[in-house]
């Protein structure tokens, strides 16, 4: 699209998967702090029950969004948020622990919902901007989304029933912002001379391009599944990690941290829209993504000692999600890009998706600290340290693969022919 179609294109992403995030992240705001079963917190078997239902999604989602037709994205968002709202209403219908099942069955649909709307904006000389965007609003969402649920608890809505309310608030918006999303142009010619055609992938697609990339996909993969388990123990125990660091987070405070976080995020990755070359695009992606490691280093440095809680989650959010939007709006983008290589980025963010909520699943089970609110701080502390160092070691792994002799000569010439033309 143009300058108009893309803004309008960025709006309908971005309002699209803010509103989905009403049928996922309300009912963390809730602490159901009077429930425990089979010896661990009610919440923690919820989170953890959605999560598997995201993760078995993630690994479906490999195949379906891959080979999804562009004409059939709009239908299938519509009907997998119905599904999701229909699994919250079962959440407030059913008793408690059954109502687990639920969680589980308002995670399958869900975990599918962001490759749908990202194939809508991949494969443009202005992809970047628009996925940035809509990246800024699972950021904002995850804020708004525990507003939202913890302002329903304020009105009165009881704990099970505030995630199908929460949901039920925001059916008719999501509905016309996929209306509107299913109207964006599909890439010009001149979007395919810079950035190459994005084709449905077979079985055959599929491993050609993981034997091609493998060592240099793993690791990155395996950095933004440890980014993934900080992250999602971040949004999904915020208001535990807020009482840790020493205050009760209102219900506008968790919009308001991830403001600032969304908007730092937005700027850093949309700005790659200016860099015209995709290899260097492509190494200024790496490189920011190591800027983010630091930023968390740095807060962790500090500790909420000597910086107030505010500023504590804000960096951390940022050096979090510098590079976890880096994955989704350029790394993936700009080497399919600078590659050539026949497929689409829906692909390879469904293979790195599908490791860091199965990683996190793992995480959720195995460690106990998560279920008494009075360990989550440490835990998440030593999380950071340690998957933080793990994932700069994976990034300079993944920077001397890409730089090697397989792919830079292919690079520099598509951008030469580029830049050429």
């Amino acid at each position: 699209p143009g300058a108009g179609g893309a803004v309008w294109a960025t709006f309908a992403a971005f309002s699209t998967y803010f509103c989905a995030y009403a049928f996922r992240k309300p009912f963390t705001a809730a602490q159901f702090s009077d429930s425990q079963f089979f010896g661990y917190d009610f919440k923690f078997l919820a989170v953890t029950t959605q999560v598997i239902g995201d993760s078995i999604s993630k690994f479906i989602g490999i195949g379906v969004i891959s080979g999804m037709r562009p004409a059939g994205r709009a239908r299938a968002l519509l009907l997998l948020i119905g599904l999701s709202e229909l699994a919250l209403v079962l959440f407030g219908l059913l008793p408690r622990p059954w109502n687990l099942l639920a969680m589980l069955l308002n995670g399958l649909p869900l975990g599918m919902v962001f490759g749908l709307v990202m194939g809508f904006l991949e494969g443009r000389r202005v992809s970047e901007a628009l996925l940035a965007g809509l990246c800024a609003s699972f950021i904002m969402a995850d804020g708004f989304a525990k507003s939202t649920g913890a302002w329903l608890l304020q009105q009165g809505v009881s704990e099970d029933w505030m995630p199908a309310a929460a949901g039920a608030l925001f059916l008719l918006p999501l509905t016309l912002a996929v209306s509107v999303l299913a109207r964006t142009p599909a890439p010009s010619q001149q979007d395919i001379a810079a950035r190459s055609a994005r084709t449905q992938m077979t079985h055959a697609d599929r491993w050609a391009m993981v034997r091609r990339f493998g060592p240099g996909l793993a690791a990155i993969v395996l950095m933004y599944l440890l980014v993934t388990i900080i992250r999602s123990v971040r949004a999904d125990f915020a208001a535990e990690l807020w009482k840790g660091l020493g205050q009760e987070a209102a219900p506008a405070q968790f919009t308001t941290s991830e403001f600032w976080v969304a908007l730092g995020v937005m700027l850093a990755n949309g700005s790659l829209v200016l860099v015209r070359s995709n290899l260097l695009a492509f190494r200024i992606s790496l490189a920011t993504c190591l800027a983010g490691f630091g930023m968390i280093f740095f807060a962790l440095l500090a500790g909420p000692s000597r910086i107030s809680a505010f500023s504590f989650m804000v960096l951390i959010g940022l050096g979090l999600y510098l590079p976890y939007v880096a994955v989704h709006a350029s790394i993936f983008e700009r080497l399919l890009a600078m590659t050539r290589e026949r497929g689409n980025v829906g692909f390879l963010m469904y293979v790195a998706d599908s490791s860091g909520y199965l990683g996190y699943v793992g995480c959720m089970l195995l460690n106990g600290t998560l279920r008494k609110n009075s360990g989550t701080l440490e835990f998440f502390t030593l999380l950071c340290w340690s998957a933080s160092i793990l994932s700069v070691l994976c990034l300079l792994l993944a920077c001397g693969w890409f730089s090697g002799p397989r792919i830079t000569p292919v690079a520099w010439a598509d951008d030469a022919a580029e830049l050429w033309s």
